[in-house]
């Protein structure tokens, strides 16, 4: 038996987490963010289960490991937000989630492109108003358009599945091609096409230093005055900023962001009765055709229980001293 605490764990995730873990384990489910305000929650603890949006950088990392944890098992594919090099150093072996659900991801991606093409938020604004006129609402088909996926993973793979299922042309970029993808007669090619062939564009790219802002002013500027940009990845891969200059500008028909380069400590939270201090994401909220979500693409019932059954494997792992395929950083011996 190990002693558990889990961040930043919603209310649909705890039951899982509790019979995953609660049942072999001493576990405290917590909705706090984990950063150095908190850290010393875990103390005592020999097992920290983060989330995405903790910040694990070394001052917390040291308060953890001063504290008696041992392991640190996230509860993503990303892990950006840990500072490997220094829990190495402390002697903390870390561990995350290398895969689940790529459908949740891509279909979350996908209702996000037909409900900002079709204008359903305003649609359903309207209705709620007993305002039934089709003013405004005018859509076009996807069939037979472009759809560029920027970055051929097992997310993009599930999009592009979609999207050859819509009838549409299929345009791809990453380091090397994927074969399921070229299957589906993607054509590969470089970011400067991609961006200015593309009429739906799909993020589905790792954020790496040379991934950051990849879609940036340049790339904006390259796109079609009526392409469609949705983003379910990782909120760096776009520029927020540039992306506020290019809707000013009128350009993009419409734009769907599951993910926010500053979200962490607004989204999964309530800020409702709170003043938004980040103007770009205020302004990003006053244009109509853009569709906001909270970091939720990935929050199905399937996906969300792959990753904790994941969790409960990376813990009785390192329990028993063995790595795996989502070890990180190997448990000192």
């Amino acid at each position: 038996m190990a002693d558990i605490v889990a961040y930043g764990v919603t209310t649909d995730e705890r039951p899982l987490l509790e019979r995953a873990l609660g049942h072999a384990h001493e576990l405290r489910c917590l909705d706090l963010v984990l950063d150095p305000d908190t850290a010393l929650t875990a103390a005592g603890r020999a097992i920290v289960c983060s989330s995405v949006n903790d910040i694990l950088d070394e001052r917390v990392l040291r308060t953890l490991a001063d504290g008696g944890t041992e392991l640190i098992t996230q509860r993503a594919t990303g892990y950006n937000n840990i500072d490997l090099a220094a829990a190495r150093k402390l002697g903390l072996a870390v561990s995350r989630v290398s895969s689940y659900s790529p459908c949740s991801v891509a279909e979350f991606a996908w209702a996000l492109a037909l409900a900002v093409n079709r204008r359903i938020p305003r649609a359903v604004s309207r209705t709620r108003d007993f305002d039934f006129r089709l003013d405004g609402l005018m859509g076009r088909d996807f069939h037979g358009r472009t759809a560029g996926v920027l970055g051929t993973g097992r997310i993009g793979t599930a999009f592009a599945r979609i999207a050859a299922g819509f009838g549409m042309r299929l345009l791809g970029h990453d380091v090397e091609p994927n074969p399921q993808c070229v299957a589906l007669g993607m054509e590969y090619v470089d970011r400067e096409r991609l961006f200015t062939e593309a009429d739906l564009l799909s993020l589905h790219a790792p954020l790496l230093p040379e991934t950051h802002h990849i879609v940036d002013a340049g790339a904006l500027a390259l796109m079609k005055d009526d392409a469609i940009v949705v983003n379910t990845s990782r909120g760096g891969l776009l520029d927020a900023h540039a992306l506020v200059e290019t809707l000013r500008a009128g350009k993009l028909d419409g734009v769907g962001l599951d993910v926010y380069e500053e979200e962490a400590g607004v989204f999964f939270f309530d800020r409702s009765l709170e003043v938004m201090t980040d103007d770009t994401l205020a302004r990003l909220m006053t244009f109509r055709n853009v569709l906001i979500s909270s970091h939720q693409a990935y929050f199905t019932q399937d996906a969300v229980g792959q990753i904790v059954r994941a969790t409960a494997e990376n813990i009785a792992d390192h329990l028993a001293g063995r790595t795996g395929e989502n070890t990180l950083v190997a448990r000192r011996c």
